[in-house]
């Protein structure tokens, strides 16, 4: 399976806004983003031509768009799956299993906003492959979404410089936000105190492109995708 550290030109270093301290209540309270988002501009997405048969997320906005919404429904679909598992209550106290059973409302809030906003334009439903993943084992499920949610992180920071509507560009650094808090508080599930461990020398988070993103992301679906357009 594709590593998710990316090699030194995959990478393009972004500031990281700054955090302050966030409660819990703040933490859970944060879902559906940006409700306000005006209606996307339609440039009809299909099938890509080649070999493969993945599925191009398109160019432009909507492309982009249509990327964000592919890496969330692959979230969404992660933590579906961890909140049903038997072993859900017995790998997980009550407290981890609120705040993880709240990390899956955010990310079904953002595929349902992305799906709803693209509209016709959206990328259909992805086929996802789980099967690296033992949702039994706390270990691995921690393991699972402490990438998913670095790449989905690193996926917004360096998709940002190819948006070119303002409106989608403030809607995707709420998204962003929102998926940082998702890093920190897996981090500190895995080792406590290290909410904050993500970030390079000069305290400022990574940001992958669209391509090196999609690599990882493919080793989880089924469904293969493609961003050759952006």
């Amino acid at each position: 399976m594709t590593e998710l550290n990316p090699s030194s030109d995959e990478v393009i270093s972004r500031s990281a806004p700054d955090s302050g301290n966030v409660s819990r209540r703040k933490f859970l309270s944060f879902a559906g983003a940006a409700s306000g988002l005006v209606a996307v501009a339609a440039i009809a997405c299909k099938k890509s031509g080649n070999d493969d048969n993945s599925t191009s997320v398109g160019s432009g906005d909507t492309g982009v768009l249509n990327y964000a919404y592919a890496l969330e429904q692959l979230e969404a679909a992660f933590y579906i799956q961890v909140a049903a598992n038997a072993s859900f209550t017995s790998i997980f106290s009550s407290d981890e299993q609120a705040l993880l059973t709240g990390i899956r409302d955010h990310e079904i809030a953002h595929r349902e906003f992305f799906k709803t906003a693209l509209s016709t334009n959206a990328i259909g439903a992805l086929e996802v492959d789980f099967s690296s993943i033992n949702f039994s084992n706390r270990a691995s499920v921690l393991g699972t979404a402490k990438a998913f949610e670095d790449l989905g992180v690193s996926a917004y920071n360096g998709a940002g410089n190819l948006i070119t509507n303002g409106d989608y560009l403030v809607l995707a650094g709420k998204i962003v936000s929102v998926e940082a808090r998702h890093a920190a508080y897996i981090r500190d599930l895995i080792s406590n105190g290290t909410f904050s461990d993500s970030t390079d020398a000069n305290g400022m988070d990574t940001a992958m492109t669209p391509q090196a993103v999609v690599a990882v992301a493919n080793g989880y679906l089924k469904t293969k995708i493609n961003a050759n357009g952006l």
